[in-house]
């Protein structure tokens, strides 16, 4: 609390119905803080019945927010954007404190999620049906847009502001109302979203977080619950296909945002200086703890060992450390768990033959660290090659025609995000049409913003987030076919 200039910000209490319920019959959980093991907060387990007051709380609020004009949802969201932008620095020290990333990190997660309000306080206003000719002269034949109904929220640690603006925003503006469950290590920047939705008139009900540590409790309720009409979610595929089942017997809309092992191609044209930035900037952002990071790069043969030594002489130098000291561009993975799979992945592929240029080691900075790592020459057979690492490390593999590029980097069940890197631009559209994920990066590793259409394909999720389609995930098409028009 000591580290927030507004101390109210500090919520330590689940957040139902439009009240601070701080204690509950299921006890407590310890938040502690990535970087050091200290403990953050304590803060109270909600469970089955927590999670059918909130649902309850979200219908009865639906019935009069859907009425609501959108000119006022819209006036609402405004003023959360607002409120999220004068509370920046705050927001981003509670990121910062219990999630792990660097300070700059957090401060642009602020402003990334801020802008998904303002987005979708200006969405608001454009949802618009249709008229269609009708087969008969005597009918008219008209669509309406309306919310789809009670939505849950379920999202992810590594982006604990961002994921829930972007899901919060439009359902709250195309007139739905929302039940979070923010992961059990991420709670405190989800219960100041809502302290600030509150001062910006957000309706009891309609705006509900759940805390705790008893996710599949939560999440059982919130998949089974025949109240809540749509799930939202990003996280793991294996856990997604979970969701999807579970939501199945009540036939729930459902979006997902899921699992990624992201490719790079760089060939032999790109300018090398902007492929090692970029690639810096997609493989280590959030200590590489991101669905769309870079997981396996493929250079091509001709420039292969140049990028590989100026990239790895550029990963060498990033400072690691406690992400509220200055300077930091490496933070903590999120627990122990993530770093024992680093290591995992590193010693796999060092023992099929990679060659290690730079780290490969856990970080004196302390338990939860590990070096920012370069392999060169990783085997294809290497884990690292097939599983997402979630982790700093940048898996370097050699190809020689750009076919073979293309066909390794769809040799994977998952299609959230891909990058390129060349001058070609022939080449780039050839490319960028036949890779297999839902959003690729050209000449650049930074992709997401408000405006685009964030989403995957195959195993990667159902789906987009932000852009114009994004409110369309939380509406429902109704056809009135009207009969009797007498024409004139």
């Amino acid at each position: 609390m000591d580290n927030l200039s507004d101390k109210s910000l500090w919520r330590t209490a689940a957040y139902i119905d439009g009240q601070w319920v701080g204690e509950t019959s299921h006890g407590s959980y310890d938040l502690t803080n990535p970087a050091t093991g200290a403990v953050l907060a304590v803060l109270p387990r909600c469970k089955e019945a927590e999670t059918d007051r909130a649902i309850e709380a979200a219908n009865r609020a639906f019935g009069q927010w859907r009425k609501t004009s959108a000119q006022h949802r819209a006036d609402i969201l405004r003023r959360w954007y607002e409120l999220m932008v004068a509370a920046r620095e705050d927001l981003a020290r509670l990121i910062t404190l219990e999630e792990g990333k660097p300070l700059s990190e957090a401060l642009g997660e602020v402003d990334y999620a801020a802008s998904f309000l303002r987005w979708f306080s200006e969405e608001a206003t454009r949802v618009r049906g249709d008229t269609i000719p009708a087969k008969l002269t005597s009918q008219r034949i008209v669509t309406l847009k309306q919310p789809i109904g009670v939505c849950a929220a379920i999202t992810p640690w590594n982006f604990p502001a961002a994921m829930i603006t972007r899901k919060a925003g439009p359902a709250l503006a195309a007139g739905c109302t929302m039940v979070v469950k923010p992961a059990s290590q991420t709670p405190l920047t989800a219960l100041a979203l809502a302290e600030l939705a509150e001062r910006a008139g957000v309706p009891a009900g309609v705006f509900s977080v759940l805390t705790g540590n008893d996710t599949r409790a939560i999440g059982g309720r919130l998949t089974g619950h025949d109240l809540v009409r749509k799930l939202t979610f990003t996280g793991s595929t294996e856990v997604g296909r979970v969701l999807l089942q579970q939501s199945a017997a009540t036939i729930k809309t459902c979006s997902m945002e899921l699992g990624g092992n992201a490719p790079v191609l760089i060939f032999d044209d790109a300018d090398l200086d902007k492929a090692v930035e970029g690639v810096l900037v997609a493989k280590f952002r959030n200590s590489g703890q991101s669905c769309v990071g870079a997981n396996r790069i493929y250079v091509q043969n001709g420039i292969f060992d140049a990028f590989a030594e100026r990239f790895a002489e550029r990963v060498a130098a990033l400072k690691v450390g406690n992400g509220l000291e200055d300077g930091v561009e490496i933070g903590p993975l999120i627990d122990g768990g993530a770093v024992d799979k680093v290591q995992a992945h590193v010693e796999d592929a060092i023992g099929r033959g990679a060659k290690l240029l730079c780290g490969g080691v856990r970080s004196e900075a302390g338990a939860n660290f590990f070096a920012p790592t370069v392999l060169a020459d990783v085997p294809a057979d290497a884990d690292i090659a097939r599983e997402e690492t979630f982790g700093p490390v940048a898996a370097l593999f050699r190809f020689r025609e750009d076919a073979e590029a293309v066909a390794l980097a769809n040799d994977t069940e998952y299609g959230l995000a891909a990058y390129l890197f060349s001058r070609d631009a022939a080449r780039i559209w050839r490319v960028s049409e036949a890779l297999e994920a839902g959003m690729v990066g050209i000449n650049t590793g930074f992709i997401s913003n408000e405006a685009a259409p964030f989403g995957g394909v195959k195993q990667s999720g159902l789906g987009r987030e932000g852009s114009h389609l994004g409110i369309e995930e939380f509406l429902e098409v109704k056809y009135l076919c009207w009969d009797g028009v007498t024409p004139l």
